[in-house]
């Protein structure tokens, strides 16, 4: 390709025909290679065509780097999805749910802010950074056992881990896509005046009828985050959201999110307020730059706008993505029924539309999980464990079983979070699923168990 190609066209119209060609060279050199019977069935992965390459490349193209156009488009459309007021993006669904718990530690918050001892509920059955943050500012995080099937928070036993003028905030997952019992949860946060946050990172597109309403997962609390890492509902490679209908709590997560800082001029805008230099901010001289004033102790979590042109796109098609997770499930399901007698089964939470992240199985007294698993493996299919099983027994809380004062706590016994530690596994339903690999997969759990 020579200067010739671009002769006579205006820069909007080469990036144009440049990315074009982009989408050309997805659809030749990135086709999906059909499946065949040996090959490996991972448990999730990219599922993308032309448009995202398109995106990719016309923002590479225009060369921002950083948050730009794109960025403001993608928080626009996801907001507007997810029905809620406030979107902000972050590199990683990790850095939303940091972001979505120091939120509440804002002295803009008053005496409803988290400090460092209060108490927050959470479960041991699941990801770590839904409870890092906790722990690593210094809040005590209150471990409450889960239910089988759903693997979700055991709702009855919220009063019994509350605890009069600690408990300040609930912070769980949804798991596997499989709500938790938002009205239990969402009535116990209102009755005791506590935060609630959703990390809906496995459950994009899961519906909830709530109060007669029929809502998204991620929107029924205060907070709700989400993760665009490859497996996961919709992708950007990395990155994640904050969402929120309350626009104090918005305006603390974008401080949090850029530096911390006071101001809320998009990068490469000044002045925005009209007020830059007139301000009084804390024991600052009088005048001193808004720009450079800090009202948080923030991070810079910010995504790039090459991300986000993959997310507009990836966008377009999450409803078709779900559609597809929930197909997969069901068709799953169906064939490994004739097991219930050695496996438990996934079961949706009431009042729920899942949009599976996976398909979980625990296995019965008698059936050796680590030898099905290791079947598994060996015949090409991906399985995974519900994550850390049971956080408190890993190496990363040894130092906290044996720290002075009260590093965390578990209310009652974690009984179910230990069986699903021990006898618990999950495996794909992602949107790249074909039905010959998923017969491939009930099959071969089949032969596991007869082995």
């Amino acid at each position: 390709m020579d200067k010739a190609f671009f002769e006579g066209l205006s820069e909007e119209e080469a990036r144009k025909k440049i990315s074009e060609l982009a989408g050309d060279y997805c659809e030749l050199y990135h086709r999906r290679k059909e499946y065949t019977p040996g090959d490996h069935i991972s448990y999730g992965g990219r599922f993308y065509d032309r448009r995202e390459m398109e995106n990719l490349v016309d923002s590479s193209l225009e060369f921002w780097l950083t948050a730009g156009r794109y960025v403001q488009e993608f928080e626009k459309k996801f907001a507007a999805w997810l029905g809620v007021k406030y979107c902000s993006t972050v590199n990683s669904g990790s850095s939303a749910n940091l972001i979505a718990f120091m939120t509440l530690t804002s002295p803009l918050l008053k005496e409803r802010a988290v400090k460092p001892g209060d108490e927050v509920i959470t479960v041991a059955a699941g990801f770590p950074t839904t409870v890092s943050p906790i722990v690593q500012y210094g809040a005590v995080p209150v471990f409450v056992d889960v239910t089988v099937p759903g693997y979700n928070i055991d709702a009855s036993r919220l009063e019994d881990a509350f605890c009069e003028g600690k408990t300040k905030a609930v912070m769980i997952a949804h798991t596997l896509g499989n709500p938790f019992d938002l009205a239990a949860v969402t009535e116990f946060c209102e009755k005791h005046g506590l935060w609630l946050i959703e990390d809906n990172c496995d459950a994009l597109g899961s519906e909830y009828t709530l109060k007669g309403k029929k809502i998204k997962t991620g929107t029924a609390g205060h907070i709700g985050t989400s993760s665009f890492y490859p497996p996961h509902h919709m992708t950007m490679g990395e990155g994640g959201a904050v969402y929120t209908n309350d626009p104090l709590l918005h305006r603390i997560a974008r401080s949090l999110r850029d530096w911390g800082r006071d101001c809320v001029c998009e990068p490469g805008q000044d002045n925005r307020c009209g007020h830059r230099y007139d301000g009084q901010y804390g024991q600052l001289p009088a005048g001193y730059d808004h720009k450079y004033v800090y009202s948080h102790l923030g991070y810079n979590l910010k995504i790039t706008d090459m991300q986000a042109a993959v997310g507009v796109a990836q966008l377009e098609k999450i409803d078709s993505f779900t559609d597809l997770r929930r197909e997969h499930h069901a068709y799953l399901l169906k064939g490994l029924s004739d097991l219930s007698d050695k496996l438990i089964l996934p079961e949706a939470a009431k009042d729920s539309d899942p949009s599976w992240f996976g398909f979980m199985i625990c296995c019965r007294e008698g059936v050796d999980r680590t030898k099905l698993v290791r079947h598994l493996e060996d015949a090409g299919v991906q399985t995974r464990m519900l994550f850390s099983g049971n956080l408190i027994k890993h190496p990363c809380f040894d130092h906290l079983r044996d720290a002075q004062g009260v590093r965390y706590r578990v209310a009652g016994s974690l009984d179910n979070t230990d069986r699903i530690m021990q006898s618990g596994f999950w495996i794909g339903v992602y949107p790249g699923m074909t039905q010959s690999m998923m017969d491939v997969m009930i099959g071969e759990i089949h032969r596991g168990l007869q082995g």
